[in-house]
């Protein structure tokens, strides 16, 4: 599983950051978490595939978060996908993906779902779900938090000692408990349990307790930080956050990693926000276009 930021910038692109964007990675699919203008091309010279994309969801509709669905979808139609397209947006604010869907009449020859979201889960994969929570914004806005479920395992050398063979292991995985050489033997006295991976989206929000709450214990946490705190006045106004306050988010939410995005433009070198941030929170980075993390 992998992480590929497509764009980190905030409200403009620079020359070294585009809008916001990005891709996660896991099992052969790719799951889009808001696709800023250009985003399509973006994947493509960060080597993600687009035709794997099976859901994209959107923090809210300002247009440096949305506008890029209206290339991606069209160039997908081209490429002759079949596949249903999942677009998650929050309630009320649907119509601007449907303009972006419709307004040139193109011909889209696949299913493409809006999906309106008020929290909560919101979307399920084979072994993972996508949860989504509001945020602190100037307009209604989610964060995401993509959870894989957590992964048993069986001590084998144990399950042998105590006779379990062949069809006894699904027996006991479906019911929790099965009946070997006539004792009762539970599924979690022959097992461990590996805690699945967590990876947490926030943009764009002041620091709110919903995300340290969603973010607790992940192994990745993505949170715009689009000023340091000599800007403080202008994040509250804007409803943005400072790349201190995220860090002490971060570490009381106990995350393991801290990636920095929504980097306004008026930091050509971010060096400020990562001090800052590291001061409190040492592993922290500072996203860049084409950054991949791998977990």
């Amino acid at each position: 599983m992998r992480v590929v930021f497509l764009g980190t910038s905030g409200s403009a692109p620079t020359k070294a950051r585009n809008l916001p964007a990005v891709a996660l990675e896991h099992e052969g699919e790719v799951l889009l978490f808001d696709c800023g203008e250009g985003t399509q091309r973006q994947a493509m010279h960060h080597s993600v595939n687009i035709s794997k994309i099976s859901a994209i969801f959107l923090t809210h509709a300002h247009g440096d978060h949305i506008i890029g669905i209206a290339g991606l979808i069209r160039t997908l139609a081209l490429n002759k996908r079949t596949g249903l397209l999942k677009i998650y947006i929050p309630e009320g604010q649907e119509g601007a993906v449907r303009s972006l869907i419709e307004f040139d009449n193109a011909l889209i020859g696949y299913p493409i779902q809006v999906i309106t979201i008020k929290g909560g889960v919101v979307h399920k994969g084979d072994d993972y779900t996508v949860s989504a929570f509001r945020v602190n914004h100037t307009i209604k806005c989610y964060g995401f938090a993509f959870a894989e479920n957590d992964k048993l395992h069986f001590m084998k050398q144990k399950a042998d000692a105590l006779g379990i063979r062949g069809k006894m292991y699904s027996e006991l995985t479906r019911k929790g408990h099965a009946v070997v050489n006539g004792r009762r033997v539970s599924l979690a006295s022959v097992t461990t349990k590996e805690r699945g991976r967590k990876v947490v989206y926030a943009t764009d929000t002041k620091p709110c307790k919903a995300t340290k709450d969603a973010a607790e214990g992940a192994n990745l946490l993505i949170h715009e930080a689009t000023y340091s705190e000599r800007y403080r006045e202008q994040a509250v106004e804007r409803g943005h956050a400072t790349a201190l306050q995220v860090a002490k988010m971060a570490k009381a939410a106990k995350v393991n990693m801290l990636a920095l995005t929504h980097i306004s433009a008026r930091y050509r070198d971010p060096k400020e926000l990562l001090d800052e941030a590291r001061s409190v929170f040492k592993n922290t980075r500072i996203a860049e276009d084409g950054m991949r993390i791998e977990l």
